[in-house]
């Protein structure tokens, strides 16, 4: 037998099976491993690093007896559906505009209008501060001009704004596929049959969006519910409390956490969270009836605006400078200045003293150094183990690929601050590895858990459209599955590995919410900087943090884009 022969018997088929088995127990491990101790924690009566355990129920009583807990539910559900009508209204409106219909500009347009996909909501939220702020930019002009404005972000309504057009994007990315891949005879039929542009639009092809537009509904509002930034920074400083500043304070700010109450009150969300998934997912599997797509598609045919059109660009343009470009670029100016302010002439404030400072202290540079490490060389290996993770789950006949593929989606469930929580318990539980606790690699640990959805993403799609021929190939030749997938399946994936792993660098750069629990002095990143910068009142040195991680970002989806041609969203 030649050296290549698989021997079923023998070490290939060993080898594959090794590989397989010790991935999927890895993947498990680092998935139930920050959760288990989260559930272990809410049943206990004192901290869980604490001797003497004893188990109780009490955390479930004293949580639902906290004063003013039911509020903070009610805040938290109507923000979250209130922000995902909105974000879905907006996102739906776009991807019917920028895909359906020939409004000149329109692919610039919908490029523009992803910009948010690629910022930290932390930062997004500090830019409309900067701007639209009880002392920001805009007010303050505003007041000056015209009186009191009309609008006030230190309110629930003004959350929801916030949060609604920071999600929008989002909306907009589920819809737009959707959209553009609705089947033009059936528009065409309604179009014979007298029906006009608006009619069919409202008859034919938004109820043909109706899957995309259920499952962007359930993404968004779980992604209200864990949002941390947007409450933090306008909800708080107002005393309007959701569940997530409610962990904060109760798990961070103060001087003597109450892990018991944290705990019960993270597990209570992983419920709802979870629950929302498996809704999203029955959504998805009774949508058969809305397939319309065949072998013979052809491309549908744009939608004519006529008179409307040059109208509705101008009415878009307005909206992406107000709530994208403008909140980024007066966030970006404020790092340039020592205060900003309309009645006093830029010219006169502009200077460098924010970056000095970052510069002057090594806890700020650190904290650069540390997020670039962990997006780095994390990245690298959240790649390879997403990488890995496909091809077994779509490309191996492990009996237990199924099994596999559900716990690497389950991390869509967990919200980061619950992640971050989860580690912190878990490693509290093993001091023999506190070194390791109190680094940067936890943090890495926790963001690969995090954001293996997110990297499974980029790659199976492309991994689907590989021709399983060509490592059926191989293996009629001798190879076994591991050869085979190393030099056929993941050669021919290197172009969505490169979008993985692009990915997985900016949703590390850009995350805060999952290290909050994790940092210590040293291992700070520049999420959680800012928002201790912010909590300062340093404004200044929030925003010339932020244009770093602006622009460190900018630079990869460049980069990306002009060396490898890979579009990461869109």
């Amino acid at each position: 037998m030649s050296a290549g022969t698989t021997d079923p018997a023998g070490g290939f088929a060993h080898r594959a099976l090794a590989i397989q088995y010790g991935l999927g127990l890895l993947v498990l491990l680092l998935v139930a491993a920050p959760l288990l101790p989260i559930l272990y924690q809410s049943l206990l009566a004192t901290s869980l690093y604490d001797a003497g355990h004893v188990l109780t129920l009490g955390n479930f009583r004293r949580l639902l007896a906290t004063p003013g807990f039911g509020r903070i539910v009610w805040n938290t559900l109507v923000f979250a559906a209130l922000t995902t009508l909105l974000a879905q209204l907006i996102g739906s409106l776009a991807a019917i505009l920028f895909s359906r219909t020939d409004l000149p500009g329109r692919r610039l347009l919908g490029e523009l209008f992803l910009v948010p996909l690629y910022v930290s909501a932390l930062v997004l939220s500090f830019g409309w501060y900067t701007l639209y702020g009880p002392s920001g930019y805009v007010t303050a002009l505003w007041q000056s001009t015209l009186g009191e404005p009309f609008w006030d972000l230190y309110t629930l309504p003004g959350m929801i704004l916030v949060a609604g057009l920071t999600q929008a994007p989002l909306a907009y990315l589920y819809s737009m596929s959707s959209a553009a891949l609705a089947d033009p005879t059936l528009e065409e039929a309604a179009r014979i049959a007298g029906a006009g542009a608006l009619r069919t639009l409202w008859r034919v092809t938004l109820p043909l969006m109706m899957p995309a537009i259920a499952y962007s509904l359930v993404m968004n509002f779980t992604i209200a519910l864990e949002l941390l930034s947007v409450p933090l920074v306008f909800g708080d400083p107002a005393r309007i409390t959701v569940m997530t500043t409610f962990l904060y304070k109760v798990g961070i700010t103060t001087t003597n956490p109450d892990h018991g109450l944290v705990a019960t009150g993270a597990l209570l969300m992983l419920l709802v969270i979870c629950g929302l998934i498996w809704l999203q997912t029955r959504l998805l599997g009774s949508t058969r009836r809305f397939v319309t797509l065949g072998g013979k598609a052809a491309r549908p045919r744009p939608f004519r605006l006529l008179r409307w059109r040059w109208p509705l660009v101008a009415l878009v343009m307005a909206y992406l400078l107000a709530a994208v470009l403008a909140p980024i670029a007066v966030l970006v100016l404020r790092a340039f200045t020592s205060f900003l302010s309309p009645m006093v002439p830029l010219a006169e404030v502009l200077s460098l003293d924010n970056f000095a400072t970052l510069i002057d202290y090594p806890v700020y540079t650190g904290a650069i150094w540390n997020s670039l490490q962990i997006s780095a060389i994390g990245g690298a290996v959240a790649t390879l183990l997403v990488a890995l993770i496909a091809a077994i789950v779509h490309r191996s006949a492990f009996r237990y690929r199924a099994a596999l593929h559900y716990v690497a989606l389950f991390p869509r469930a967990v919200p980061g601050m619950i992640a971050g929580l989860g580690f912190f318990y878990a490693f509290a539980l093993l001091p023999d590895l506190g070194g390791l606790r109190n680094s940067i690699w936890i943090i890495a640990l926790a963001f690969t858990m995090r954001f293996i959805p997110a990297g499974l993403g980029a790659v199976a799609p492309t991994l689907l459209q590989i021709s399983p021929d060509l490592d059926q190939a191989a293996r009629v030749q001798g190879a076994d599955w591991w050869t085979a997938t190393r030099r056929i399946v993941l050669p021919l994936l290197r172009p969505a590995l490169v979008a993985c792993y692009t990915v997985l660098f900016i949703s590390f750069f850009k995350d805060y919410s999952t290290a909050i629990f994790l940092f210590s002095a040293g291992s700070e990143v520049l999420g959680t900087s800012l928002m201790n910068l912010w909590t300062e009142g340093q404004a200044g040195i929030v925003a010339a943090l932020a244009t770093i991680q602006i622009v460190i970002i900018a630079a990869c989806v460049g980069a990306v884009r002009a060396v490898f041609g890979v579009k990461l969203y869109g």
